[in-house]
C-alpha cells in the first residue's frame, strides 16, 4: 500500500498530466523501447522527454526538470533494464533533480501526491525474475531502490509496465500487443479510470489491463 504521505488522488479528477522520461542510450537498436516511446507521443495528456538525446553529455537543466515535475500529475521512467536498475542517465537525473528541499526533506513537498511508475524492458524470461530462478528477485523486488525514492518524496508508488524476454519479442510477434496495453493503460492513467488502491499491490502494472473499462480499450 502506498505510504502514508502519499494520498490516493480523488476518482473525479480527468485529463492528468503524464511525463515520459524515456532512457536509451542507443536508440537505434531499440526494438521495444523507441517503437513504445513513438506511440506515447501521440497520447492524451503526455509529454515525452529523450533524455539522451536532450542532455548527450549528461549535463542536466535541474530546474527545467524539476518544472517539468510541476507540471505533471503523473511520473514514468521508461527504459530498458540495466543490471537491474536503469541506465546511467536517470541516476545522474535522480541524483540532480530529486534535490533536498524541493522533492524530500522537510519543505520538500513538491511531489507529493504524484504517481510514479517504471515502464521497462528486460531481456530475461519473466520465469528467471523470482527466489528460484536466475535473477533470484523478483522485479519488483529489484526497483525497491526506485520504490523508496518514490514514497521518500511523497509519491503514490506503481508496480512496472514490464515486457520480459524483450530481445525475441519482435520475432515472437509480442510487440503489438505490448504496445496496445501501454496505450490502454496510459489512456487509463488519463481518465484517472485506474484502480490504484488495487494497482500499487500488483508485482506488475500489466496485470490490472483485464480490469479497465471496455470503453478505454477503444
Amino acid at each position: 500500500m502506498p505510504d502514508s504521505a502519499s494520498p490516493i488522488p480523488p476518482s473525479n479528477l480527468a485529463g492528468q498530466r503524464i511525463l515520459i522520461l524515456f532512457a536509451h542510450p542507443s536508440p537505434g537498436r531499440s526494438e521495444v523501447n523507441r517503437p513504445l516511446a513513438k506511440a506515447s507521443m501521440d497520447l492524451p495528456g503526455v509529454t515525452l522527454v529523450d533524455l539522451y538525446a536532450e542532455y548527450p553529455s549528461l549535463d542536466i537543466d535541474v530546474d527545467r526538470e524539476q518544472q517539468r515535475l510541476l507540471d505533471h500529475d503523473i511520473i514514468v521512467f521508461m527504459h530498458p533494464l540495466y543490471w537491474y536498475s536503469t541506465p546511467a542517465i536517470l541516476k545522474e537525473w535522480q541524483d540532480l533533480v530529486l534535490e533536498h528541499g524541493f522533492a524530500y526533506g522537510t519543505e520538500g513537498t513538491a511531489l507529493h501526491g504524484k504517481i510514479f511508475f517504471n515502464a521497462l524492458t528486460a531481456g530475461g524470461a519473466e520465469s528467471a525474475y523470482c527466489s528460484q530462478g536466475y535473477n533470484h528477485f523478483s522485479i519488483r523486488d529489484l526497483l525497491h531502490p526506485m520504490e523508496q525514492m518514490a514514497l521518500l518524496c511523497g509519491m503514490i508508488y506503481l508496480p512496472p509496465f514490464a515486457l520480459f524476454g524483450a530481445r525475441t519479442a519482435v520475432e515472437e510477434q509480442r510487440l503489438d500487443g505490448h504496445i496496445e496495453d501501454w496505450k490502454r493503460l496510459v489512456q487509463a492513467l488519463y481518465e484517472n479510470k485506474l484502480d490504484i488502491e488495487k494497482a500499487v499491490t500488483l508485482p506488475k502494472l500489466n496485470k490490472i489491463l483485464a480490469g479497465l473499462p471496455e470503453e478505454t480499450a477503444s
